[in-house]
């Protein structure tokens, strides 16, 4: 796989995890009581997608700063 598709693939797995995230979200809202242990999971969940969500986001801005190098290099 070149760098440019692992870069696509990780953007299209940061906006999964991103939708997954509106989605517990949305859960939250739309419960009037919520059962302790099933939230506790969702929870669970979006601290996991939280955590991968950072360390794509790091990836990405680490791609933006090398691509930033290599155009200051040519100037």
């Amino acid at each position: 796989m070149t760098k440019k598709n692992q870069n696509t693939n990780s953007d299209k797995d940061l906006n999964v995890a991103i939708s997954e995230l509106r989605e517990i979200a949305q859960w939250f809202e739309s419960q009037e009581e919520v059962d302790v242990e099933l939230g506790l999971l969702k929870i669970k969940q979006g601290a996991v997608l939280i955590k991968e969500c950072r360390a794509r986001l790091k990836n990405l801005e680490n791609s933006f700063e090398e691509v930033r190098k290599e155009l200051d290099a040519e100037e």
